[in-house]
Formats: C-alpha cells, structure tokens, sequence
C-alpha cells in the first residue's frame, strides 16, 4: 500500500529525493528507504544514534515533519552538496576586485545548489568619481545585470537553475532605478528584488516629508518620501516587484543584534541574514496533526506537536554538522550561531479540518495560538540541546535575552535561557514549501490559503513535451473521503481567488508574532484592485508588525503562474481549476531525470575558421530522436590550439549538460550571441560576429534550425543579439594569438606583438 496521497507526491519523490546511481538505478527502493536514509544520517553525531534513528524516523513517517529538500535529497549521501538552503554572501566591497571576487562566490554557491541574497546598497550610485581611473562609475544595477548573466549560466543542484534576492536601502542614490529595473521584462529575471524600508523612511511617508538619497557623507538627491512610496508601489502593482522589507524592525526584533546587522534576505525572504548568513529549513505538517478532522470535535494535537518540535529542533541542530558548504566563510557562520528555521505548512488545510475559515479572525487567533506553542516548544527544545551539548558559540545572555523577539516570550521559556543557555541563535522560519507540499500529498503550502481545491497541472517531460495532471488539495480529498464525492463543501472551505487582500495581511501578522525570523507569504490580489487599496495592503503590514510585504497582481510582464480556467462541467462550483504556466518568471517543473544516453547518436560536426587564429575550431553537435522530432543532446568543441583547450572543454561540459535536461535550451544560443569580446570582434561572411564564443552561439543556432529545434534564425529568443561597431577601422586589426592584444606591428621583417614579445618568426 502506498504512503503518498496522491500521484504527483511520488513523481515529486521520484523526481527530486529518491537516491539513485548516476545510470538512474534506484538505491532508495522505497519512501521509507528514503526516511531511514535521512534518520540515519542526522542521528550519527548522537551518542545513543540507534535511540535517536528510531525517533528521528518516527517524526519524519507519514510526512508529519518535512525537511526541506536539500535536506532530503542529500542526506546521507556522498553529494557534494549543500544542506543548506539559504545564503546570504558577503557584504560587497565597492572596488572592482571586490565586486568581481562577490561574483565568484556566489557562483560557486549556487554551483551547490544554494540559493542567495545580496545587498547592491555598497556599490556606489551611477555617476559617481572613480578616483584613480578618471571615469564615472557604473552604479550597482550595472553589476546586477552581471550576476544575472552568471545565474543563467549555472544550474543549481537538482533540475532548477539558482534562485537569486537582491535589495537596496530606500536611502540610496539608485533606488529610483533600483525600483523601475523589472518593468524591462528581460533583464533581471534571475532576481527577486526588495526595496530595505527603514521606519525612519515610514514615517517621513505618513508626513508627507522630504527623504534624500545619499551615499557616504554625500547627498546625492532629496525627494519627496510620498513620491518615492508611490513610485514603489506603482512598480509592484504593474510587474510585481520590488518587495517590500521592512528592515529597521527585523534589526530591531533579531536575537543577535548584539552581534551582527542583516541587510538582506535569502531569495524568497523568510531569511534575513547577516553577511555570509546561513539557514536550513524544515516544516511541520499541521494537515498531518489535527486529530477528528472534519468532526465537532477537531483540534490539533498539541502534545504530539510538542514532541514533534522537540525531535525536529534535534535533527536540524544536527544538518549543522552534517552538511557540506560552499564557502569556509558560510561554515564558520553557521558554526557560530547555529540558526536553523523551523516552520510550518498545510496551516489552511488544518485550519479547514477544525472549522475555521483562513483570513478570519477567529483564524488568525488560532494560527496565532499554534505559531505560540511552536515556538515555545522549539525554544525550550534549544534549551534543553544547549544543557546536554552547549550553547551556540556567540550566546550571551543578557543581551540575548534583550532582544525584542524574547521580550515578548513567556517567562518559563526566558528562564530556561538564562538558566542553560540556547543551543540555536534563531528557530522558526516560514519558508513557501511548494514542492515539499506537493510531496506531502498537496497539502496548502506554508501558510498559505489554499489557492485552488483541484488544478491541472503542466507537467514537463524529458522529450521537452508538457503533460497535464489534476491535483486535489489534501484537505478536500479527506472531505470527500469521509462525507463522498458530490457532498456539498461547507461555507468555510475558502480560497486565494475569493479571499480580500487584508485577510493575507491578517493571517501573516498573526503568524509573524511568533516567527523569530521572517515568513514567505505572497498576497494575491485581483487585477481590478484600486490603486489606492493596493498600496493600504502594504501600510496596513507595515502597522501590524510584519517585516515584510509581497503582493501579487496579475500583469503582462510576468504573467501568471498558477491562473483560472474555464470550469469543466464535470467540476462542481466550489472547485475552481487552474493550469500551471510556464513563462519566463515562472518555475518550471521537470518531472523527469536528465536523458539517457543511446548507444548511437546523429549528429553534424560543424567548422569554424576564426580570423587570425591558426587552428579552426571543430563543433559537432549530436542529437536525440525522440517522438519523430531532433533535439540537441550533447556538443564537443575541439581545436587543436591549447590556448583553447580549458575554456572549450568548460563549455562542452556545461552545455551538454543543460542540453540532456531537456526541455526549452534555446536560452544557450541567445546567451552566447550576447557576449562581446573587449577586444573586438571579426567580420565573418559580410557579417560582423562581436565574439569567439559569440561564433560559436550561432554554429548552435544554425544546428537547430537545419534539425527542425528553432523555426529560424533569432526564433525562439527574447532577443537576437547584435553588435553596435563604432569608430572601426575599414581594415579588421589583428590580434596577437598569444596575448590577445592589438599590438602587432613588423619587427625586422616579422609581425611580432610589442605586448608580449611573441612572433610568428620566433
């Protein structure tokens, strides 16, 4: 008998946590397989580690407690992969070094599958001195088309490419066009993107005063506080960002603002974090925990809550230790405050299995009252961990115990602090779950709302073909389970499209009460929404005590993911169905291993004569015959010039393996075709081909129009990047093919480069 509730739960496991050999062999026959893995791994540090396999198991069977994916995924396993889901890297030094030495690091993070969030408020504002160079600065946006660039061309471990946040303070010189950057629907679609709302910044709103900009000691620009509110506003209603964080609260409530200062969150922000801040997630499944569900009598179980936060505290304590991590810097952080982030999902399933209509207040009351008793329950957990193990290396009590999230905790829970210190710097986190939701069996995700009772689902395969599945939500089916299919659904049975905005806000601020660090909580609301309503949404998160705000509203530039089609007449009216889009903004799910290799392969090999270098580089290019139709599955680039040999076997590598994903790969053609050499370019067949790799991105092009993948050159990318060719000289320089500068110039006879020395006569 299987454990999963619903077939898309198993696909999901298959998908994405099943252990298997690199030729796709299982080693994880079953989910419980799966379960003992994971148990067995964290409870190898514990000095009784068979007593605490046996309990870790028992918290993670029939989903009751979710580790977050990477947990999942690679514990116990000889991944090189992180634990950890969240990142937020180092502060950003405004020299370009600096900036550049940041790039790497990232890079090499979501190289491991972490996602990231930066803070571009230390760059310097556009048109700003450069001393020592005589030039005008390029301002942070400049460099954030560049970490975007980066992420697309890194898949992060698993089948999602990384996932990146970046914020600016309200105060900087650039926040204007910081605030406008996504209105431009193919730049910076890597980032999700925060304006940092200080309370200062608020207040100067509600006066209706002045606000300057400024960086260092200068003041660059003075605004009107209500215009630049406005201006964000009107921003996330047409394109739905930037977000809103109120930054200036999140110092103020952290557990360790003795000790460190966050200015950034990781990419979905439930994470603040401080620079090279770490966090591992994990949820407790309250659909899994309401005892007489749909009866006069249902309530949660809170004593089998309590003990299932005691037992998830321990085994996340215990991913510290276990986990790898990209960065030595991430490790010693982690080492330091052991901050984990404990959360919740299936609240609105729960909630409907209790009688309780989401967005109510009586909801809020309970969601308040649940969120209480977790986070007491994990706090004295911690306490009881730091009195057997010891506390995180930075605590120290008094000012921990003055912080404003434990001014607000109960006195047992304080003395029980002071008394045997606290094993983790920071517990609770609402993380958005969807995936681990799906897995759970479609359980509401985080705190959610149930945004729809059934949906038909796109589903991509390993052939690039899409197939649709329905869901039911987890609450629904055991409602029919127990009253039959046609039963009608009680009144309180509600969803995000008939929810009002301020029933989101509510519902968050209820649950932030009791969240140490922050919540992923996304506010739909309708396209006709007022103006005017909309910006309500945020002021009233703003005065209720929520550290951030992020709404929905469909648009043309993002689209949207989850959307409303016509009911079928089989469907009754309480069940709305809606299909899952996959436009650009939008994740993509791949339901699917990457593809196998046959035996044999077709292919063409392709060769490509660059100017003034003396070996032709050779392309081929094999293909994968799949429902009568050619797609690209593997490239080699070959030249028998060394000086070629790293960076061709790199990109081999990498775009073979983007290339046996599946799906859409287009984006390789469009991302090669944009990169211009500084040095120049050639002019190739009348046409002017701005780089080596740029060459190369069109030989891919070419490929997949002759096979049938791209309808036509430029067809099927945002853009078809060309060259701008200023002051060129009629006749193409040459370049030297050691040093690659344009030095060249005859020496006795010989063209020899004045750069490097190096000459054809030798």
């Amino acid at each position: 008998m299987t454990r999963f509730a619903a077939p898309i739960a198993e696909q999901i496991w298959d998908m994405k946590y099943r252990l298997k050999q690199a030729d796709g062999t299982a080693l994880d026959e079953t989910v419980e397989s799966t379960w003992r893995r994971i148990a067995q791994s964290l409870a190898e540090v514990e000095a009784e580690p068979a007593k605490w396999e046996k309990k870790f198991y028992g918290a993670l069977e029939d989903f009751r407690f979710l580790p977050a994916g990477r947990i999942t995924a690679g514990a116990g396993t000889d991944r090189s992969v992180t634990l950890f889901n969240c990142f937020v890297m180092g502060t950003i030094p405004d020299t370009m070094a600096g900036i550049f030495d940041m790039l790497k690091e990232a890079a090499l993070t979501m190289q491991q599958g972490g996602g990231i969030g930066y803070d571009f408020s230390t760059i310097r504002p556009r048109g700003a001195i450069v001393h020592g160079v005589a030039a005008d600065a390029s301002g942070p946006l400049s460099f954030m088309d560049v970490w975007d660039a980066m992420c697309r061309t890194i898949m992060s471990a698993g089948s999602r490419r990384g996932a990146m946040m970046a914020t600016m303070r309200c105060d900087h010189p650039d926040v204007e066009q910081f605030i406008e950057a996504k209105s431009d629907p193919a730049r910076l679609r890597m980032f999700n993107m925060s304006v940092l709302v200080s309370d200062a910044f608020m207040e100067a709103v509600k006066a209706d005063g002045p606000w300057e900009l400024t960086f260092g000691d200068k003041v660059y620009k003075t605004v009107e506080a209500r215009d630049l509110w406005n201006r964000i506003m009107k921003s996330t209603y047409d394109y739905a960002e930037p977000g809103v964080i109120f930054i200036d609260r999140i110092n103020e409530m952290n557990n360790l603002a003795y000790c460190e200062t966050i200015a950034a969150t990781n990419p979905c922000g439930e994470q603040p974090l401080p620079p090279y801040g770490a966090c591992l997630l994990g949820s407790i499944n309250f659909a899994r925990l309401v005892a007489e569900p749909f009866e006069a009598g249902a309530k949660l179980d809170e004593e089998a809550l309590d003990d299932l936060v005691a037992t998830a505290v321990r085994m996340m304590d215990n991913v510290v230790d276990a986990s790898r991590f990209p960065l030595p810097e991430q490790a010693a952080e982690a080492a330091a405050k052991r901050r984990i982030g404990l959360g919740v999902t299936g609240l609105a399933d729960a909630l409907l299995m209790v009688g309780e209509r989401y967005g109510s207040e009586e909801a809020a009351t309970v969601t308040e009252a649940w969120m209480k008793r977790i986070a007491r329950s994990a706090y004295l957990a911690s306490a009881d961990l730091a009195d057997e193990k010891g506390a995180f290396p930075l605590f120290d009590a008094e000012p921990y115990l003055a912080s404003g999230t434990m001014q607000q905790m109960d006195e047992d829970v304080r003395a029980a602090i002071a008394e045997k210190g606290i094993r983790n710097a920071l517990l609770t986190s609402v993380a958005p779950t969807g995936t681990i939701s799906l897995y759970a069996g479609n359980v509401s995700s985080g705190i959610e709302p149930v945004f729809a009772f059934a949906y038909s689902r796109k589903v991509l395969q390993k052939d690039g073909s899409r197939t649709e599945e329905e869901v039911v939500d987890y609450a629904l089916q055991l409602y029919r389970e127990k009253y039959g299919e046609d039963a009608d659904l009680p009144e309180h049975f509600v969803n995000a499209q008939t929810l009002a905005p301020m029933d989101h806000v509510r519902m968050q601020a209820a649950a932030q009460k009791w969240v140490d660090s922050s919540i992923s909580k996304t506010i739909n609301v309708p396209a006709d929404i007022d103006f005017d309503a909309f910006k309500d949404v945020y002021m009233e998160a703003y005065e209720t005590g929520c550290k951030g705000c992020t709404t929905y509203r469909p648009n043309d530039v993002t689209g949207s993911v989850l959307s409303v089609s016509e009911k079928p007449e089989s469907t009754p009216a309480e069940q709305p169905v809606l299909v899952e889009e996959t436009g650009e903004g939008a994740e993509v799910v791949y339901m699917s291993e990457p593809l196998d290799r046959p035996q044999t392969l077709e292919g063409n090999t392709y060769k490509l004569k660059w100017p003034d270098s003396e070996h032709a580089i050779y392309i081929t290019i094999n293909d994968l015959l799949m429902n009568g139709q050619r797609r690209p599955f593997e490239i080699f680039i070959n030249s028998k010039n060394m000086e070629h040999f790293a960076w061709t076997v790199a990109l081999t590598r990498m775009i073979s393996a983007v290339f046996r994903r599946g799906g859409d790969v287009s984006f390789v053609v469009e991302e090669l075709k944009a990169v211009f050499d500084p040095r120049g370019g050639a002019w190739i067949k009348g046409k002017y081909i701005p780089s080596m790799l740029a060459a190369i991105g069109g030989v891919i092009e070419t490929h997949l129009v002759a096979i049938g993948f791209l309808d036509g050159e430029g067809s099927g990318l945002k853009t078809d990047p060309q060259a701008q060719v200023v002051q060129m000289d009629s006749r193409p320089k040459k370049s030297c093919s050691s040093c690659g500068s344009y030095d060249l110039r005859m020496v006795e006879g010989c063209m020899t480069c004045a750069n490097c020395g190096y000459s054809k006569c030798g």
